[in-house]
């Protein structure tokens, strides 16, 4: 199966040589990695073109975005800026971040869980920060949910679910849509990934006003907004976050945003967050 993998990248060179070498020692390489260098102003260009000068699977695609602070909408812009200089030939298509180290058995044990289950499609580990001296698995969300950082699809469920959103919540808008449509989400927890950029290292009221509209465009509804603000604020630890939250679901509701998702996606989502929701109560 050929693995190719983006990784959209904006002033990384501090961590991306780290994220590539992981990628260059894995037990089964990948056939591609496109990195795209987002209107970067440090040396992540230089670093990528220093690897790809040494392995030929590796490549560099400029790309010029607003220097604008955009939750979402920019990294998957940036994402299909590399996407569309590879070829369709692909089995997996990941969509990595260039601050992650990867354990070397990562792509090997991602294809034996794609291998093992045509239904699957889409695989990922965890992201582990570190504190003190140890790495721990980061806690922003569930163990049923594949992060952003770490995406990897099948190219039979890409395809069907259609592009990626660009929009804050585009990488809970892709797993929903995918059991809309049958396919397994796995997540593998013997696969931990070190994030060296923790999110939300700096907290930005703008995108939590972000994450707030992402729960109107998925068609939460008030209920289950209220309910998903209340527990992420809860995992941040920021009473604040829950009010900016709000904040920005009630004004896209105002507004009458467009949504991620059709109608009958949406009442498959609610029905699915609210049986999740019950399933952990009776638990």
């Amino acid at each position: 199966m050929k693995i190719y993998i983006v990784i959209p990248a904006h002033n990384e060179g501090k961590y991306i040589a780290k994220t590539l070498q992981s990628l260059v020692d894995q037990t089964v390489q990948p056939d591609r990695v496109v990195v795209v260098d987002d209107n970067s102003i440090d040396n992540t260009s230089q670093i990528a073109i220093d690897f790809a000068a040494k392995y030929p699977f590796i490549e560099l695609v400029e790309n010029s975005s607003s220097a604008e602070h955009a939750p979402g909408s920019k990294v998957i812009d940036a994402f299909y800026k590399g996407y569309y200089e590879l070829p369709e030939d692909y089995d997996i298509i990941c969509k990595f971040d260039a601050d992650l180290i990867f354990p070397e058995n990562y792509l090997e044990k991602m294809l034996q869980h794609f291998k093992s289950d045509e239904s699957i499609g889409m695989v990922g580990g965890f992201c582990s920060v570190l504190k003190g001296k140890v790495w721990e698995i980061e806690n922003l969300t569930g163990k049923d949910h594949i992060r952003g950082a770490l995406k990897a699809y099948r190219k039979n469920c890409f395809i069907q679910i259609g592009k990626l959103k660009p929009s804050m919540g585009w990488d809970t808008a892709d797993e929903l849509v995918a059991r809309f449509h049958g396919w397994k989400i796995l997540t593998d927890e013997s696969l931990i990934v070190k994030h060296l950029r923790p999110t939300g290292l700096n907290y930005h009221q703008n995108a939590a006003h972000k994450q707030g509209e992402a729960f109107y465009k998925l068609r939460y509804g008030t209920g289950l907004s209220l309910i998903a603000s209340a527990k992420l604020a809860a995992k941040k630890m920021n009473p604040f976050a829950f009010l900016h939250y709000s904040i920005g679901y009630f004004n896209a509701k105002k507004r009458n945003d467009n949504f991620l998702v059709s109608e009958e996606e949406g009442e498959f989502i609610r029905d699915f967050r609210w049986k999740n929701i019950k399933n952990k109560l009776k638990g």
